[in-house]
């Protein structure tokens, strides 16, 4: 063993020409010291992978060299309260961005600089359990470091649990909420309206865009709309404005957007638009 990263990370060297590794396990590094051996048959090893190119062990050595030990036994225990949550093998690039966004986050604070997340509402909603977990993980870290968390960078760390589960890229996520935000923005300037933002409304536009981009991104929507034909004709004002928003998608995700998926875009926002009248309809209905 050559270096302990954290209770969860160890670098060690191996193989006929000394390549180095590191290795990913729930309490690898706790109780261990430099010149350890490591045993791949140890029960603890999840994950190994080599640092095989030069520029990918420049970055990594650079980054253990800055990495404050303390944001390690943080980011150690976040990365434990995620596995309790979400039993299953974690995307092992957690164990790296993870330490990296908090030590950044810390220093952030402590300089006094603004942050500010325009996706937070988004993604309270969309990852309800991710949040929770991103909120005890900011607790932790103003344990820690004696600093106060603002709400915003909950929603940053709620991007690294969510990828930590799912192994789908932080900027994807980041990509997927933009695009979500600009979506509904779309939506209100061409109805000339304004969502409530915690509405009931709201949330149900919001899981369904969130699913759209999603199914479109990872490529899985492969089922017909036996309905579309009838949505296009009776539904002609909202079909116009899915098209107008699968455009935007095709755009920023550079991925067909599917007719059907297009249908099912214009029958939900027939339906909220429909939600909405009704509600203005009837007094005794909150607005």
């Amino acid at each position: 063993m050559v270096r302990i990263i954290g209770n969860n990370v160890v670098m060690v060297h191996g193989g006929a020409k000394a390549s180095e590794y590191v290795i990913l396990g729930k309490g690898i590094g706790f109780g261990t010291k430099i010149g350890d051996e490591v045993s791949l048959d140890d029960s603890r090893v999840e994950k190994l992978f080599k640092l095989e190119d030069r520029d990918q062990l420049n970055q990594f050595h650079d980054l253990l060299e800055e990495f404050d030990p303390l944001v390690m036994e943080v980011a150690d225990s976040i990365i434990n309260s995620i596995s309790q949550e979400f039993p299953g093998t974690l995307n092992n690039k957690v164990y790296l961005a993870l330490p990296s966004h908090i030590q950044f986050t810390v220093f952030r604070i402590r300089k006094g600089m603004d942050i500010i997340n325009p996706f937070l509402e988004e993604t309270r909603i969309s990852f309800p359990k991710e949040y929770d977990i991103a909120a005890r993980a900011a607790a932790m870290i103003e344990e820690a470091f004696h600093i106060e968390v603002p709400e915003d960078e909950v929603g940053f760390l709620t991007y690294h649990v969510y990828s930590a589960v799912s192994h789908v890229p932080v900027g994807q996520l980041v990509k997927a909420s933009n695009l979500v935000s600009r979506l509904v923005d779309t939506i209100e300037q061409e109805r000339k309206i304004e969502f409530n933002r915690s509405s009931m409304d709201y949330v149900r536009l919001l899981t369904h865009l969130r699913f759209s981009v999603d199914r479109i991104m990872n490529q899985t929507m492969d089922v017909d709309n036996p309905f579309a034909d009838q949505i296009r004709s009776r539904f002609k004002k909202e079909y116009a404005l899915a098209k107008r928003l699968g455009t935007y998608m095709k755009q920023d995700l550079n991925r067909e957007v599917p007719e059907s998926e297009i249908c099912f875009l214009a029958m939900h926002l027939y339906r909220l638009f429909q939600g909405r009248k009704a509600s203005k309809d009837d007094p005794k209905k909150p607005h």
